[in-house]
């Protein structure tokens, strides 16, 4: 098995507990993908057909703001964390957003057909399926919430706590941007913090 097999053998036993069996079966439909730096796991208005696992790097989900066409950065997904647009993924329609690779990066994948035909075929995939569904749902919610009950700065240390070497990985714009801040507002919280 070679070392991205294993490593989504591991993950995929921690995150649904698939049996050895259902790996097994599903072995042959993921696929490893180099990502250049500025290049894109997927774009707007183009319908997301994978699911991938991130390797290595870096990724941001973003989109330009139609009135001040500036762009606004909305998850940052890193090592392994699902990488997909999960709306679109399971809807079919087009993207609302880019997935930008900030690094040079490497994902597994599995195809959004390949996935369904796991789905329909196995048990434990329908399992995963449903523990998918739920992680993205949280994930969308949890997003929501942070704007409504906590500060610049609690939004900023649970940014720390996900992806606690980001501040070394990305420009501090994209990370004020995600924020909803400026930088010099991220600077005095980085201040603060670091007191």
């Amino acid at each position: 098995m070679s070392e991205p097999h294993e490593i989504l053998h591991q993950h995929l036993m921690s995150f649904a507990a698939l049996t050895p069996n259902d790996i097994i079966e599903s072995q042959t439909y993921w696929k490893t993908r180099t990502i250049k730096k500025g290049d894109f796991f997927n774009m707007q208005n183009v319908v997301c057909n994978d699911l991938g696992l991130v390797l290595k790097g870096i990724f941001r989900i973003y989109y330009n703001d139609p009135v001040t066409d500036e762009q606004k950065n909305i998850f940052f997904i890193s090592e392994n964390q699902f990488i997909v647009s999960f709306r679109s993924f399971i809807t079919r329609y087009p993207c609302a957003y880019f997935i930008e690779a900030m690094e040079d990066s490497e994902i597994i994948y599995i195809t959004y057909r390949d996935l369904n035909h796991l789905y329909d075929t196995y048990h434990g995939w329908s399992k995963f399926g449903r523990l998918l569904a739920e992680l993205f749902f949280n994930y969308s919610q949890a997003r929501a919430e942070e704007f409504l009950f906590n500060s610049h700065e609690e939004r900023y240390v649970k940014l720390l706590e996900e992806h606690p070497d980001i501040v070394n990985r990305i420009p501090a714009y994209h990370i004020s941007s995600y924020l909803g801040i400026t930088n010099p507002s991220l600077s005095r919280i980085r201040k603060r913090i670091n007191r």
